[in-house]
């Protein structure tokens, strides 16, 4: 037993420090801003303003912190054997949210399962998981991804069968990111032109269908083009996100000073927390969180360049791509460039599943760093 875990966690150089470094301090910096947006809404609602900065802390960083640990070090080339019971673990958890007695509803969407007292979102472990399953399967199928039947097919078959829950779950943003992810991911490992085409030509009908089937959605698009339309109404949360960012001018009006994280901007600690540190952080300080976003991809590429094989390169830059198509919908949001979707900004948005499933990510991409040709 001791020679095979040793072989599972073996090691081989040192991970790459920097891409360490700036997680970590991306992680500090979301807690400092979230613990400033949830103050309010945590005073009024449990009595005290640290309450989503603890629940986050122990939900969500503690978990995320041992599970990037143990993955920094379990070899990642493992993790091909376990892709499809992984997978399939996450699409039960996923259709466990409409079980009544364990599935929760919040907003009109069930997304959430409570077991033992504890809440977790399985939509964000299945981002996960698919990035994991497609990498070994592409892996494992290198001289027939351009196939319909060794590549195409197969994608398409999963990414219904997912869809077909999300869509069930009324968790727009989440599909919209599970579809980039998938698209990335066949992209990169050398899908057919031809294939992405179809793949995105048909997800493109089908989010439009989507749209104007449900009068919510068809609401929130027209809402986008025309932000006025409804002030007070659907059109409400884009507008007060427009004015807290616009409120913070060039330099902000000081860390904790935001007023609209008064009750009058919905969501102001999880997905539109972009607008509190807007408003609180101005133009300056905010541009350089970006700016640290971009540092830790650009680490993140370069150790895709140098990982020791076909797998570990989609591993890795699946895992990136879902962060990056992520802050963009979220940033995009928040700027009016895109449509509300109710999608959290990575590692900063209150929220413990996307946290801790994300560090438990970017363990994997450490892990491959390890093992690097450099």
């Amino acid at each position: 037993m001791k020679a095979f875990f040793k072989k599972l966690t073996r090691k081989y150089h040192r991970p790459d420090s920097w891409f360490i470094i700036l997680l970590g301090f991306i992680v500090f910096l979301g807690l400092v801003f979230l613990t400033s947006a949830s103050a309010v809404v945590g005073l009024n609602t449990f009595g005290s303003n640290t309450f989503f900065l603890v629940h986050q802390l122990l939900m969500g960083v503690l978990p995320g912190v041992i599970l990037f640990v143990f993955l920094s070090y379990f070899d990642y080339r493992n993790l091909r054997k376990i892709a499809l019971p992984f997978l399939i673990f996450s699409l039960i958890l996923l259709g466990l949210v409409f079980v009544p007695g364990i599935g929760l509803s919040r907003g009109g969407s069930r997304r959430w399962i409570a077991l033992f007292g504890l809440s977790f979102q399985p939509a964000e472990l299945v981002k996960l998981t698919l990035i994991i399953y497609l990498a070994a399967l592409f892996n494992a199928r290198q001289k027939k991804i351009k196939t319909w039947t060794g590549g195409f097919v197969p994608l398409m078959v999963i990414f219904l069968v997912i869809a077909g829950f999300i869509v069930a779950q009324k968790d727009m943003g989440t599909l919209i990111i599970i579809f980039l992810i998938t698209l990335a991911v066949y992209f990169l490992a050398g899908g057919r032109w031809l294939h992405l085409m179809i793949l995105f030509g048909s997800a493109a009908v089908g989010f439009l269908l989507m749209i104007v089937s449900a009068p919510y959605r068809m609401q929130r698009f027209l809402t986008f083009f025309y932000p006025a339309l409804d002030p007070l109404g659907i059109g409400y949360h884009v507008n007060q996100a427009l004015i807290a960012i616009g409120s913070g001018g060039i330099f902000g009006v000081g860390l904790g000073h935001s007023l609209q994280r008064f009750l009058y901007l919905p969501e102001a600690y999880g997905d539109s927390i972009f607008a509190v540190m807007g408003e609180e952080l101005g133009f300056l300080a905010t541009t350089a969180v970006i700016i640290l976003f971009i540092f830790l991809v650009m680490r993140g590429l370069k150790i895709v360049k140098a990982a020791p094989d076909f797998f570990g390169r989609l591993l890795a830059s699946g895992i990136l791509s879902w962060f990056v198509f992520q802050i963009m919908i979220n940033l995009g949001a928040m700027l009016h460039l895109f449509p509300l979707t109710g999608v959290p900004l990575p590692l900063v948005s209150y929220g413990g599943s996307s946290m801790m499933v994300f560090l438990a990510a970017f363990g994997i991409v450490v892990n491959i760093s390890r093992q690097s040709m450099d």
